[in-house]
């Protein structure tokens, strides 16, 4: 009873908080548009009992998935979000990996102090760190400020409203998700193993790539993954640093809830998102899954 209750208790969190949003929003994904509150017309009327179902059945169709691939707003959205979500984990791990590992060769007494440096960002709300970026990246802001005042440029550059800035603000928000797993991957590692190396005639360089990386790689598989999966799905950044260019579903998501008011649509968009995410969330669980049974 005890095994039972212990294993029940994640399984209700992910029932409550997962799976019963899922299924609204698949419910209201097979509706019909309406002008009312709220803006949609269920198919699946739970009050008429048994009737009501076989009539859902009888009249089940899935026009609002269909509508999704005739225009092509969508599944340009879709493969945006992916190019966006895939380079942003790149620079990210480029940026991150060397932050990480500089962090585990310090001295142990700094490590502290580096690794909270590296979550100092979340004690500040995520909403103003975007703002603050508005302010950093555009025409008049600090940063072409100081390039013209160090004579780089001679006229502002037009950052703000960019894909350019969207990947800054993706880089910035999502770095310590990337640093935090290498890190912890590298902090763990055995230095014996890197002196073993270089005594079998293995360089700094050869002794890095051949030692370093591979018993890294489980961070840095989970930090590409943290990484990648809220960036397909990211609303903020693209909506206040992204100008009109910027397609990426999260904005797409929100414009046909709270613009269009076309709640069918939109979770028709939300549902095709969670099945996407649904691939790289499996592989990190299968990751993670491979990582316990080795360490134990």
């Amino acid at each position: 009873m005890r095994r039972f209750l212990l294993i029940a208790v994640p399984y209700l969190w992910l029932v409550a908080l997962f799976l019963i949003p899922f299924v609204i929003v698949l419910k209201i994904s097979l509706s019909d548009i309406a002008l009312a509150r709220p803006p949609y017309m269920p198919q699946l009327d739970l009050s008429a009992g048994w009737e009501g179902l076989k009539s859902f059945f009888a009249a089940l169709d899935f026009e609002n998935f269909v509508f999704l691939t005739t225009d092509d707003l969508y599944w340009k959205a879709y493969l945006s979000s992916l190019r966006i979500a895939l380079f942003s984990t790149v620079i990210t791990l480029l940026v991150g990996y060397p932050i990480a590992y500089a962090m585990a060769r310090a001295a142990p007494e700094w490590r502290p102090t580096l690794l909270m440096l590296v979550i100092l960002p979340f004690w500040t709300s995520f909403l103003i760190r975007v703002y603050a970026w508005m302010g950093i990246l555009s025409n008049e802001g600090l940063l072409n400020q100081f390039l013209l005042w160090t004579g780089i440029i001679s006229s502002p550059l037009t950052i703000l409203n960019t894909n350019t800035a969207v990947y800054i603000g993706i880089v910035y928000t999502y770095l310590p998700f990337m640093i935090l797993p290498i890190y912890s991957a590298l902090e763990r590692m055995d230095d014996s193993l890197l002196e073993a190396a270089e005594d079998l005639g293995c360089s700094r360089l050869s002794a890095f790539w051949l030692v370093t990386v591979p018993l890294s790689k489980n961070g840095i598989i989970a930090g590409c993954f943290l990484v990648f999966i809220p960036v397909i799905g990211e609303f903020v950044i693209p909506s206040l640093l992204g100008g009109s260019g910027t397609l990426m579903i999260g904005k797409v998501l929100w414009e046909e809830f709270f613009s269009n008011r076309d709640w069918p649509v939109a979770s028709a968009v939300a549902v095709i998102l969670l099945l996407i995410l649904v691939i790289p969330i499996i592989l990190f669980q299968r990751n993670e899954q491979k990582q316990r049974e080795a360490n134990g």
